[in-house]
């Protein structure tokens, strides 16, 4: 991005939450997008999710490690094309780790590995409702990843959907970990911005790396 007035700079947003702005290189940028673009196709590729109530998500879905469909996980893309997951690779893993020590301190490390990457695709239409990731069996850290068009990230309270909230933009390379008392904190992706990727990147819309310790 060009020249800012406030240059960005790590940011508690709430007990446990942090966002630290260009985390990713450049070269690490294009090199998770190449492996997403090879994650994202079939078997077990990128696919629409269904919700319970009959509707679909917008925001499009690849898994890793094993497959997630509300409200659980399974060993293979029972909501897709039946295949089973791909496998989650170890690198991710060491990613997690040293995001989660950048952030919150390597106390913070969990002691089992990550083992569940949740990778959704987002187009200029696409939005994600207020949630919280409760369906794996640990407290470790949550890991988000951002690739390619920048987002307003709204990151709130574990006890509603609603206020209080903070928005924070996103951009491709931030990193945002969530953690502690912030863990089951509601959570959601309310805009995409089209068009504000890097264009050396070379991607139109936005991903996000979700990387998480199941426990099970």
């Amino acid at each position: 991005m060009d020249a800012e007035l406030f240059p960005r700079t790590r940011a508690e947003t709430a007990p446990g939450a942090v966002h630290l702005p260009d985390w990713l290189s450049p070269g690490q940028q294009r090199e998770l997008l190449d492996a997403c673009r090879e994650w994202a196709r079939p078997p077990a590729g990128l696919r629409t999710v269904r919700t319970p109530g009959g509707g679909t998500m917008t925001a499009r879905q690849v898994c890793l490690g094993r497959h997630w469909y509300p409200y659980g996980y399974a060993a293979t893309a029972v909501d897709g094309d039946g295949a089973p997951v791909k496998p989650f690779p170890a690198r991710l893993d060491d990613l997690a780790r040293r995001a989660v020590t950048d952030a919150l301190g390597a106390e913070a490390v969990a002691p089992a590995p990550y083992d569940i990457a949740l990778i959704n695709f987002y187009d200029a239409d696409a939005r994600m409702g207020m949630h919280r990731d409760a369906d794996e069996q640990t407290d470790a850290p949550v890991v988000s990843l951002s690739l390619g068009d920048t987002c307003v990230f709204r990151f709130g309270n574990p006890e509603t959907r609603t206020r209080p909230y903070t928005d924070t933009e996103l951009r491709s390379g931030d990193l945002f970990v969530f953690g502690g008392p912030s863990r089951l904190a509601y959570h959601g992706v309310p805009r995409v911005h089209p068009g504000t990727a890097p264009p050396e990147l070379g991607l139109r819309g936005r991903l996000n790396i979700t990387l998480r310790v199941s426990g099970f």
